[in-house]
């Protein structure tokens, strides 16, 4: 094989949802105040007995279903996420014992927001080298556990889920070569660190660089793919905030694509937006099947990572 492919996709999101509203009854906010800075409106919020495994195993379950595939066919499961809260058995091993896989190598990944995209291309560089032929890669975050509740410029961006693809041997490739780095020197922009672990980041900080600095990163994978902006069906961006999705897909030039902005409603659910984001968008036929799509995401130790995949 040369390559491999997104063959399905499959999303889980924890039935408790918060709305500006509920939020306003916390901290100093409101409906108004929240959607103008950020564009979200609700969040999902997992039950105290929901973990990270339990919803990465959900969406994994549903892209494994919608494949074709039987549990004995993985050899490979990645789960990106920054949330867990135990070392080990890690979220991936916990997935595979929850689905009944028969022998898999299970890894997870810590890349924060741009988890999902970086477990992908490792998925596609595994399965090119040979060392597996179907992975599950799962983005799970369940981020109202790392939330400070009082403070109103973090616990409005966050929610909980969990998002799945089933990557295989092609042919024919259909995921692009990744575009991936990171800033060392602005790392501290966002962070979850201490003892209880918070979330905290310098908002404005992160939004100059997205906005200036990430455009061009993400024409740069158009280019590695072989096609132009203007041939992009979609884009699924990490929806960090709608204020940055907007203007960072309108600078990459993709005229003729849909713009994921699965933010709205989901809030910001770092490793798990974008293939929460994509899985909607592909079970409302939004976007045609082979068609190209852009997926890029960025955030945590302000690292980023995108590629171009043919759509299931």
């Amino acid at each position: 094989m040369t390559g491999s492919r997104v063959l399905a996709l499959g999303h889980y999101q924890p039935s408790g949802v918060l709305t500006n509203d509920d939020l306003a009854k916390i901290v100093d906010t409101d409906d108004a105040w929240i959607r103008s800075r950020v564009g979200i409106r609700t969040r999902h919020v997992a039950a105290p007995d929901e973990t990270v495994d339990s919803m990465a195993a959900a969406a994994a379950a549903k892209a494994l279903a919608a494949s074709g595939l039987a549990p004995q066919d993985i050899d490979l499961v990645l789960v990106a996420t920054c949330t867990a809260h135990d070392r080990s058995p890690n979220a991936a091993a916990r997935v595979a014992a929850r689905l009944g896989l028969s022998a898999p190598a299970t890894m997870d990944l810590n890349v924060v927001c741009s988890g999902f995209t970086h477990a992908l291309a490792t998925a596609d560089h595994a399965i090119r080298a040979g060392s597996a032929t179907h992975a599950l890669v799962v983005g799970a975050e369940k981020f109202t556990d790392v939330v400070d509740w009082t403070d109103r410029s973090t616990c409005v961006l966050v929610g909980d889920g969990a998002g799945a693809a089933v990557v295989s041997a092609s042919p024919e490739p259909g995921i692009g070569p990744v575009l991936w780095g990171s800033v060392p020197e602005m790392g501290a922009a966002v962070r979850i660190e201490g003892e209880p672990a918070r979330f905290a980041q310098e908002g404005q900080t992160v939004y100059r660089w997205a906005t200036t600095q990430l455009p061009a990163i993400a024409r740069k994978v158009c280019e590695r793919s072989g096609i132009t902006p203007a041939d992009l069906a979609g884009v699924v961006l990490h929806q960090a905030n709608l204020r940055i999705i907007e203007p960072v897909a309108e600078r990459i030039g993709a005229v003729n694509a849909v713009v994921a902005k699965d933010v709205v409603d989901s809030g910001n659910t770092s490793a798990a937006s974008v293939p929460l984001a994509l899985s909607k968008l592909v079970e409302r036929r939004e976007i045609p099947s082979g068609a190209p799509v852009l997926l890029f995401a960025f955030g945590g130790n302000l690292s980023y990572a995108g590629q171009v995949i043919h759509c299931p």
